[in-house]
């Protein structure tokens, strides 16, 4: 969304305003509530997000300001729907580009039809572990923080919902998708589970949110803009 739809609105950032960012690549979510805060600063207002994106994933990311924060918890429980790209055929120790491939299979023998058949194993109600490298806290230590020091966690099973799993393209290696689920899935986990499900490895090359609850990525303002628009305030 342009920076004139900005302009068009009167925000009123103490009592609490609900802002679609569209995150950048590369950034993480900190790094979009630390550039609102800042520009907020003036105003000692709170900032925090309903729902973390990993650096490398772009896309929609909820903020909060002022009141507003303590419906955090809300916003961040509703279904989220993201699209990507995997690659079939190797894998990364980070299921997604942060690491380096570790490990190659060939694709011999998989068809579109495997691949199409895959899906439904891991639609409904399933079980996954988090990926090692993430933003889950064990021993008050952020797990991607011990993983870049090569140690090993034991990590817990979590149950999650997936209620769409739709393949939108295959050009292998790559495969795209669609995918609506609830709160708290690792779609990184998710594709690298999808690999072992067709004797094979695959992982994250790309990955976008597109919605979280009645929110669209459409209506989301650009980082830069908002920023322009603060400090012109």
């Amino acid at each position: 969304m342009s920076i004139e739809k900005i302009q068009e609105r009167t925000f009123n950032f103490a009592d609490g305003e609900l802002l679609l960012i569209n995150k950048p690549y590369n950034w993480t979510s900190f790094d979009v509530v630390g550039k609102i805060r800042n520009s907020l600063k003036p105003l000692k207002l709170k900032v925090g997000h309903a729902g973390t994106l990993d650096p490398l994933a772009t896309g929609l990311l909820i903020l909060c300001t002022g009141k507003l924060t303590k419906q955090i918890d809300t916003f961040q429980a509703e279904e989220k729907e993201y699209t990507g790209t995997m690659v079939l055929g190797a894998t990364t120790p980070s299921f997604d580009l942060e690491t380096v491939v570790d490990q190659e299979f060939s694709l011999d023998g998989i068809t579109e039809e495997a691949i199409y058949n895959a899906v439904t194993p891991f639609i409904g109600d399933i079980q996954q572990y988090p990926p090692a490298y993430s933003a889950v806290k064990v021993g008050g230590e952020r797990l991607y923080v011990k993983a870049r020091r090569g140690e090993e966690t034991e990590l817990r099973l979590r149950f999650v919902t997936v209620s769409e799993f739709e393949i939108t393209r295959i050009d292998l290696p790559e495969i795209d998708f669609k995918i609506v689920c609830s709160k708290g899935t690792y779609i990184r986990s998710l594709i690298s589970d999808f690999g072992k499900s067709l004797n094979n490895g695959a992982y994250l090359s790309k990955l976008t949110r597109t919605r979280s609850g009645k929110f669209l990525l459409k209506d989301a303002y650009e980082v830069a803009d908002v920023v322009t628009y603060l400090r012109s305030k």
